[in-house]
């Protein structure tokens, strides 16, 4: 446990020093919420500020869970990693450390945009609403990590590191309706967007933040909470279930990755720096 806390403080305090990261993380998502509201507002979406603010809370929370990619990343080719890797500590640990500091960071983020989002219209008609949200953006958060850890693991070369992580996280994060509806989206790209964990994601979040989980499923799939298939509804409850089961499988995969990963032949790149040396 004291590996996995000195990890975990290590991230957290890296994170807390960067001053311009902290505000950007309150401007950049109402820059989007001020563009994307006019969006959703051609939809069946009765008030969309608070539906496109929920939408954006998640999302924050997965990209920064999935900067833990790029951390790793950077910490094997500044040779950090590779310090650590000596110790005699076991690596489920380290893996472990990442991923609980990884998700430390995107709550806390997701927290900050839902505090400042109560002020501008996203309301609560009962307490345990924000607490339950948050008890999902810390799972949402655990799940994310662990499929940004498998792609720093399974990487080979860190110099295409960057191009593989745009080609996978691209299409997942503008095919979940955070960003452009899915009712807007051409018939094959909403078929792609089923095949999305970020798109139950949102849609559970959503639900779960704006009080709709109990409406009729003809309102939950008209406000693109609930997604039919055929005859079969997937409701935010099936979607919370989707995303609980991919996370479980992505922490299996991770730490096996992880475990077995040899970080020997990622090399350093020319030129980098160990930003740890200081």
């Amino acid at each position: 446990m004291r590996v996995i806390a000195a990890l975990w403080l290590r991230n957290v305090k890296l994170f807390v020093r960067n001053r311009v990261q902290l505000v950007l993380i309150l401007i950049m998502p109402f820059f989007y919420l001020y563009l994307l509201s006019n969006i959703f507002q051609s939809t069946a979406i009765d008030n969309p500020v608070p539906y496109v603010l929920a939408g954006i809370v998640i999302i924050v929370v997965f990209q920064t869970s999935l900067n833990i990619a790029s951390s790793t990343i950077e910490d094997i080719v500044s040779g950090y990693m590779k310090e650590v890797l000596v110790s005699p500590v076991k690596r489920i640990q380290i893996a472990v450390g990442q991923m609980l500091s990884s998700t430390t960071i995107a709550t806390f983020q997701g927290i900050m945009i839902l505090i400042a989002g109560y002020f501008i219209g996203l309301k609560y008609s009962s307490v345990l609403t924000p607490l339950a949200a948050v008890g999902f953006m810390i799972v949402a958060g655990l799940v994310f990590s662990a499929f940004g850890l498998f792609l720093a693991a399974s990487v080979k070369q860190s110099q295409t590191f960057q191009i593989v992580s745009m080609a996978v996280t691209t299409p997942i994060t503008f095919l979940c309706g955070v960003y452009v509806p899915l009712s807007l989206l051409p018939q094959g790209l909403q078929i792609l967007a089923l095949l999305n964990p970020m798109t139950y994601a949102a849609a559970f979040f959503r639900a779960l933040s704006l009080e709709k989980m109990s409406l009729p499923a003809d309102d939950l799939i008209a406000e693109q909470l609930a997604f039919q298939i055929e005859r079969f509804v997937i409701t935010p409850q099936v979607s919370a279930v989707i995303v609980l089961t991919f996370g479980i499988l992505f922490v299996l995969l991770s730490t096996i990755a992880f475990s077995r990963a040899d970080f020997t032949s990622i090399n350093r790149t020319k030129g980098s720096k160990d930003i740890f040396q200081q």
